[in-house]
């Protein structure tokens, strides 16, 4: 089995305990990860890497991830998020029309400090770990990129619904504290739902019970979704029959034999005829070496 299989984790489970689960539903021996680790709070999107998938993680971690998160104001805690303990309550006394007029300086470019329940490590130790203990440590912000936040509407008392649009690297829970420090009330991240990861939606996810399902009916298979499927970013060459022998030995594919010059990228899709044989980096001379040869592991499944 080879092929991508997007999971809708639920809340209370972490992306390991879903990496887990996939695995002991799998053939004896399948390689099984995830492409992009989910809190244990937070639900939603989690790429899930079958077989020969595993090995295209790098190259599907840095894509655009949509989250919608709850936003509480006048309320921080030590976590920045809703598992925490409560540092400062301050009244509220911004609308709607003040929330949606100061996301803007959050959009762009931006600046976070990271926080200290957080996998980040320093002199070895996890953040999280430090923080647990009562310690503290100086961080320096770290710049990453917001997309786009929209205020999706108020719900209850001083809670706001956000849909985030953001890059690799983001926290969003930080993201909510840093709002609310602006806005004079402060605040935390009630939840989190991750509702795209790239190409991935919530709408095509399985819950683990559909997954179990399809795997008790011996249909888990049905789900994966094709190798190339999350990679359409990446241009594409072709090689036709003449090759086939360099392509299963994972041989540099030289110029002559691509059906046009290779693109000017640092990665591109290699395809066999049609069939997806793997990934590849253009070379000077204008033939293409393979990054990651899938198309034996393909035949074999």
């Amino acid at each position: 089995m080879n092929g991508f299989l997007i999971a809708n984790k639920p809340t209370g489970r972490t992306s390991s305990d879903v990496v887990v689960f996939v695995r002991k539903r799998l053939p004896k021996g399948t390689a099984v990860g995830h492409g992009g680790t989910l809190d244990p709070e937070a639900s939603g999107v989690l790429p899930v890497c079958v077989g020969s998938a595993t090995r295209l993680f790098d190259y599907i971690i840095d894509k655009q991830k949509t989250y919608v998160a709850r936003l509480k104001l006048g309320v921080e805690t030590d976590t920045q998020d809703a598992t925490g303990q409560v540092v400062a309550t301050a009244p509220v006394n911004v609308g709607e029309d003040e929330v949606r007029d100061i996301l803007p300086r959050f959009t762009g470019d931006i600046e976070q400090v990271p926080p200290m329940y957080s996998a980040l490590k320093r002199d070895g130790r996890r953040l999280y770990q430090l923080a647990r203990k009562g310690q503290s440590v100086e961080l320096e912000p770290r710049k990453c990129r917001v997309d786009g936040i929209e205020l999706l509407g108020r719900e209850d008392g001083d809670t706001y619904l956000l849909r985030v649009r953001c890059g690799k690297g983001v926290y969003i829970r930080t993201l909510c504290h840093d709002i609310g420090q602006a806005l004079g009330c402060g605040g935390h991240m009630q939840s989190l739902e991750r509702v795209a990861a790239g190409i991935f939606t919530l709408e095509e996810a399985l819950s683990l019970d559909q997954i179990d399902a399809l795997a008790r009916e011996e249909r888990l298979e049905s789900a994966l979704l094709p190798l190339d499927a999350p990679l359409a970013h990446l241009p594409a060459v072709r090689v036709g029959e003449r090759s086939r022998h360099a392509v299963l030995n994972g041989n540099p594919l030289r110029a002559a034999w691509l059906d046009a010059p290779a693109p000017e990228a640092e990665a591109v899709r290699v395809y066999l005829n049609d069939e997806f044989a793997g990934i590849g980096a253009p070379q000077p001379d204008g033939s293409v070496k393979f990054r990651a040869m899938l198309y034996r592991a393909g035949e074999e499944a």
